[in-house]
């Protein structure tokens, strides 16, 4: 059992963690049946998925086992963040195999004092954490007491209590709860303790009572949803170079950075894409302002004015309109962004910034958000789940009358190149003071995103899409851009629980700041570095 813990070098340093303890169920059985390719997955998913996930969390492995690990986190939230997504991912790796060729992990997570070794960690800590994850269901995390105590009011999901457990060689009685990924089944599943040396049986059973069981929520998929296979990059039209996008001297703030070439030209039949005078940072709603309806809207015969801003309301996001085109989306720096492929885009207006702290806490003060957010009213709003960002989008409709939504992933793409086809919209280098992102130059604060607008708007007037805070889009998250819409829409399917994330964070380096990079959570957890930007149609 992996973290077990019996014997530890006296005199070595104490300290409180987190500790996640995993392993996979059924592992005898899975190297029976192929011992070679079972082995070959596990390495790769340990490599692409565990390990990356556990770093962005905060975390680290301290070992790893034939079928399982031990990571030890400084925060009880970021170890059950981080157990929920491997959980996620690995169920949408699973999709793609025969049930009897699936690998599904078991969970526990544990608050307590452990002692550290320079490669290795014991005590009651540990031991606690190992004994979790024996009981967790295949699929499942259950977590302690303790833990609860410090996530309960910070994630969006439920929790089941088990009641109090005596653990072998554990003096004291641990309180157990179950993580559920929908908080509504908290009110369908029993509170009754139980024995957990539960049949498969008696597991889908009590998740049929429970109505949203994590299990279920893990290992269902669309019809008709692609399988996680990477492909080769399809063949990409070739791009002609004879639409240049048009420049006007005499507009402030939009030329390009000192010493950079202008931008490359768009492909062949976009239209031109004019360059927008600069906007001043939005200005702080006061905390008594209200999102009023909108005048009746213009007259229909009056051309739209493409690259200029616009407002619904006094309050409201500022957005910019868009004119519609063809470009290019995705790359060949990573599977996920492959093939690239050619798409056309409807014209539609997208937010100058990401959402403020002010902004969201006006969708709180009309009780139409979840708790309000700390900090500088200019700051990004973050710490948001994708649920979150559909509660504040549907407000916005209904106070204004207009279809607020969140961005497509191929309209995010579109705004971020502005015309350009490098890695980032000025080129394919971090240049100083362009993107707010780890290890990309001043202005920087690890703590935190930096307040929007503070730096160059890309040429189409957007600012903030390479770092600051990642932005979620409409999409469900798929593993590559085989069968992607090749018009611009929101590629969804029902009742899909990982959405597509763009434009990096503070936290992150400069590959997830690219125009083409990727990300995706679940829709329902919020994580500090999320935010949103806002998005309509015209």
């Amino acid at each position: 059992m992996p973290g077990e813990s019996t014997s530890h070098v006296i005199g070595s340093p104490r300290r409180l963690a987190a500790i996640l303890a995993a392993d996979i169920a059924g592992y005898s059985r899975l190297m029976g049946f192929d011992e070679e390719g079972t082995l070959a997955r596990l390495k790769r998913h340990r490599r692409e998925m565990i390990e990356p996930t556990i770093n962005e969390h905060f975390g680290r492995v301290i070992k790893t086992t034939g079928d399982g690990f031990l990571a030890m986190f400084d925060s009880p939230l970021e170890a059950v963040r981080c157990a929920i997504v491997i959980q996620q991912s690995m169920a949408a790796r699973n999709t793609s195999l025969p049930q009897e060729q699936w690998i599904r992990y078991r969970i526990g997570v544990n608050l307590g004092d452990v002692i550290v070794d320079p490669d290795d960690i014991y005590g009651d800590g540990v031991n606690i954490a190992a004994r979790l994850e024996n009981m967790a269901d295949p699929g499942g995390v259950y977590i302690s007491g303790g833990v609860y105590e410090q996530i309960k009011n910070k994630l969006v999901c439920g929790y089941q209590s088990l009641g109090d457990e005596k653990l072998k060689n554990i003096t004291d009685p641990v309180r157990i709860y179950r993580v559920l990924p929908d908080p509504s089944a908290v009110a369908h599943a029993s509170h009754t303790k139980a024995k957990w040396n539960w049949t498969a049986a008696g597991f889908v059973g009590l998740m049929a009572v429970a109505g949203a069981g994590w299990y279920a929520f893990l290992t269902q998929r669309p019809a008709g949803a692609p399988e996680a296979t990477l492909n080769s990059p399809a063949s990409v039209p070739a791009q002609a170079a004879t639409a240049q996008p048009q420049q006007n001297a005499s507009l402030q703030g939009a030329a390009n950075p000192p010493g950079l070439p202008p931008p490359p030209p768009t492909l062949s039949g976009e239209l031109p894409i004019p360059i927008p005078e600069a906007s001043p940072a939005p200005t702080a709603p006061s905390s008594n302002t209200q999102v009023a309806a909108v005048p009746p809207p213009q007259s229909l015969s009056k051309p739209v004015e493409f690259g200029t801003g616009l407002r619904d309301c006094q309050s409201c996001p500022e957005l910019v309109r868009l004119p519609g085109g063809s470009f290019r989306m995705g790359s060949n720096e990573d599977p996920s962004e492959t093939p690239a492929h050619l798409v056309r885009v409807k014209p539609f207006a997208l937010g100058r910034y990401p959402v403020t702290v002010g902004e969201w806490n006006q969708c709180v003060a009309a009780n139409a958000c979840a708790s309000p957010l700390d900090g500088n009213s200019m700051a990004p709003a973050r710490n948001l789940s994708w649920a979150d960002a559909q509660q504040f989008v549907a407000w916005l409709s209904k106070s204004t009358g207009q279809d607020y939504r969140l961005p497509s992933e191929a309209e995010w793409e579109y705004a971020a190149r502005a015309g350009t086809g490098g890695r980032y919209w000025w080129g394919d280098k971090i240049v100083p003071k362009m993107a707010n992102c780890k290890g990309c130059g001043e202005p920087y604060d690890p703590r935190q995103p930096a307040l929007v607008g503070s730096f160059p708007a890309n040429p189409l007037g957007l600012h903030d899409l390479a770092g600051g805070v990642a932005q979620w889009v409409a999409d469900c998250w798929h593993p590559n851009y085989q069968g992607a819409p090749a018009d611009g829409s929101a590629w969804t399917e029902a009742s899909c629980r990982e959405r597509v994330l763009r434009g990096g964070s503070w936290r992150n380096d400069a590959s997830y700041a690219r125009s083409a990079s990727r990300a995706y959570y679940d829709s329902g957890v919020r994580y500090p570095a999320h935010g949103l930007r806002v998005a309509r149609s015209l």
